[in-house]
Order: C-alpha cells, then structure tokens, then sequence
C-alpha cells in the first residue's frame, strides 16, 4: 500500500528483523524494455511493484508490447511479455507518459530513435524540469529528430529506420545515457561505442547479455554490433539494493539493531553501499546466495557499530549515488559524512543537495550546502520537525530513517512520494521497531 502523503515518524530505541526489498527498480525498467523488442515470450518475476517502473509498463502497451500480469508476491510481479521483435514497436495513439520516471524516458528514447515514427513523450512536473539533452545529443546523431522544452522534456522524437552507429564519449557519469545510446546502437549498421569518463552501474550490458545480445567491454568503453536480435528469456529481478540501504542505514545508526535483507542484488557496479558503511562504522556481513542468470544476489546482514567521520570522492559518487541522502541520515546519529563530486543530485526527481539540506536543518541537524555535495556533522541529537520531501521518493525515506533518532517525531510531508520505488517502506519500517 502506498504511503499517504503526511507521515509521521516516531522515534525508536532500535530496529531489527529481516526484510526482502521491492525488486530491483533499474533492473525491472530494463527487463521489461528488452522483452518488449526480444522475439519471443519472456517472464520477468520479482518486477518492482513502484510507480515508475509501472510507467515503463504502461508505455511499452502504449508501443504494441503484450504485457501480462500472472502473478503478485512478496518479491514483487510477476509479467508474461510477449515481444515486438527489434524494430517492431508500433506507433502509439496518444502521448506516452514516463510519470516520475527518469530511466523510462532515457532508455525508451533511445529505442524510439531507431523506430520511423514520431512519439510525443512526457511526464509530472517533476520530471519535466529534468536534463534530456545528454540523450539528445547522441541520439540526434545518430539520425532522429529530438524537440524539446530547451533540452527538457516533453520530447518529440521523430525515429529513423537506419540509425547510424557512433562512437559517443559521455559528459557526465550515468547508466541511463549509456543505455539509450546502446539501445539505438543495437538497430543500427554497425558498432557503437559509449565511453565513460566513471563506470556506471552495467545493468544494460549483463540485461542484454541474458537475451542474447552481446555487449563488449574494453575499460570504460561498452560496444554493441547492431542487428542481433535479443531472444524471450526466462529472468528474476534481484532485492533493489537502493532500496536495501535504507534498512542498512537503520541498523547502523541505531544502538543494539541489527537488520537482515534477502534476495538482495550484488552487482558489483551497485555494492559500493557496503564500502561506505564500513568506512563509517556499520558491521556488514554478505552472504552469497544462488546467481540469477544475469546478475549476483545473497544477503546482507548490518550491525550498529560506533560511527567514525568518513569521505565520499568524486570517484566514489557514480556507485552510490541514489544512496547518498540515506547515508547523510546516517551521519546525522553521531557520525560525519562529507561528499564531493555530486553535482548531478541537483537535477534528480528534486535538487536534493538543497532539499535535503533544508530537511535535516529543519530537524535540527549540522549540514552545509556545497554546490556538489554536503557536509553532514552529527554532533547533535536530532530534535525532529517539520520536512517537505519535495516530492523525491530517496529524500522522503531518508529523512524517515533520520528521524528514528530523533528526540521528537518528525512529520513528513509528500512521503506519498516513496510508493515510486517502494510502496510498502512505512509499513515495513513499523515491523522493524523493537
């Protein structure tokens, strides 16, 4: 059930219990796309039950993609997609809406580049005030027609039946454009390449390689030969690690907790979670469990230790940072945290450098504001308040985490906005109080 969207969090001694995270956000987006343009029948089990990836679902309907609800359970949907086949979606008739969804937009349009049809593509105001020409760029050169709101959605893509293959050298550290360029790249003639200046998250490329697509990597460059035809599969959506880390982040700050999570993913791309909360302290055992066909999975068990000060580099921000506003709740229990090199938390679902500032100094919290990260000092208790989540699904659970440890409640207004990626996290949080 999604969360209402005033909650308020009561303080709490410590957390413990076991838990299974929501499937894997990133990683069920993906499922569903490839199995949308694979030949054949695929079944995606453990698909994320949060409103953006059921953007992603609603928009694949929208192309001619026949995707079947068969199942609910603990770790999430269960869909039957039957596939268009490569260059076989089919024009939509009404505009299609990515809601809240950031990764729906990117990689959708990078597959509507290589389709000849024109698509209007939206979505909420937040998503409209979010950065699209770093797939704009690309995409139009490899031979669509992209409009926009000055590089800002909604889009109007206008497809080509022969996408030309480059060679693209992206800006700024993120998964989403590598993505949509691959996915163009897979219709097109020839090999495109993506180089990275930081590895993303590799969802895409071990995704593809379960259908049957081969993606190659030579350091931070990733290729893809045009014209293979990805294959129905059979595949399970790994626990979401992003999720996981607020449960993390719970057993860390509090005294006497501890906090076991199954069936959550381990990508290596996605685990620098775990790095982080050592630096800072936390107890973190893994235990490895059987790997689905295209990513690691096992469990993860976290134990309140004392907190130590601890830095997040440049280099470090690209694998954590959907994590980064849970873990400046975690500085705010008596630890330290500062980020640098995070400017892109500006031009998420909120600016949640400023947000988040402005939420944890609300509830009495010791953060400064820099124009690419923060500096938490958790030398006082939180006292609790009054925060707006502005609409951002991270800042709402984080700031609930916060406010575990806090000497008063703390009222959260637009933590409705959690259901995006986690529709269930306030009940869950009620069952690990102890």
């Amino acid at each position: 059930m999604a969360a209402p969207q005033t909650v308020m969090v009561q303080p709490t001694p410590r957390v413990r219990g076991r838990v299974r995270p929501p499937g894997d956000k990133s990683i069920s987006h993906r499922y569903a796309l490839f199995s949308a343009i694979a030949d054949g029948t695929s079944t995606i089990d453990g698909y994320s039950t949060g409103a953006d990836c059921a953007s992603t679902i609603a928009c694949l309907r929208a192309l001619g993609a026949s995707i079947d609800e068969i199942g609910r359970d603990a770790t999430g949907l269960r869909l039957r997609v039957t596939g268009r086949g490569l260059r076989g979606l089919v024009p939509p008739a009404t505009v299609l809406d990515a809601g809240n969804s950031g990764t729906t937009m990117r990689l959708l349009s990078g597959v509507l580049a290589a389709h000849p049809f024109t698509t209007d593509v939206t979505g909420d105001d937040s998503l409209r005030r979010r950065p699209m020409r770093r797939i704009i760029v690309p995409l139009e050169r490899m031979g669509a027609r992209i409009q926009s709101q000055d590089g800002r959605p909604p889009l109007v893509i206008t497809g080509t039946a022969a996408p030309q293959p480059i060679d693209f050298r992206t800006e700024v550290p993120s998964a989403q454009v590598k993505s949509a360029v691959l996915l163009a790249g897979l219709h097109a003639d020839g090999v495109t390449r993506v180089t990275e200046a930081l590895q993303t998250r590799d969802h895409t490329e071990r995704g593809l390689a379960a259908f049957g697509v081969t993606v190659t990597r030579d350091g931070l460059t990733a290729a893809i030969q045009g014209g293979q035809r990805p294959h129905g599969a059979a595949l399970e959506v790994p626990g979401d690690i992003s999720s996981a880390a607020f449960w993390m982040v719970a057993a860390a700050a509090l005294p006497d907790s501890e906090i076991a999570i199954d069936g959550v993913g381990l990508n290596p791309t996605r685990t620098g979670i775990l790095d982080v909360l050592r630096r800072m302290g936390a107890e973190v055992s893994v235990e490895a469990g059987s790997p689905t066909p295209a990513e690691p999975i096992g469990a993860v068990i976290v134990r309140h230790a004392s907190l130590t000060p601890t830095d997040i580099t440049p280099a470090e921000v690209p694998g954590v940072i959907d994590e980064l506003p849970v873990l400046a709740a975690l500085a705010t229990h008596g630890g330290e945290l500062r980020v640098t090199g995070a400017e892109e938390l500006r031009v998420k679902e909120s600016d949640r450098i400023s947000a988040l500032a402005e939420g944890l100094r609300l509830m009495g919290g010791d953060i400064d504001e820099q124009q690419d990260g923060f500096h938490v000092r958790g030398r006082r208790r939180l006292r609790g308040g009054e925060v707006n989540a502005r609409n951002d699904h991270r800042l709402a659970m984080a700031f609930a985490i916060a406010a575990l440890g806090a000497s008063g409640p703390t009222t959260i207004h637009d933590a409705g906005a959690a259901a995006v990626s986690y529709p269930e996290f306030f009940s869950v949080l009620e069952s690990l109080r102890a």
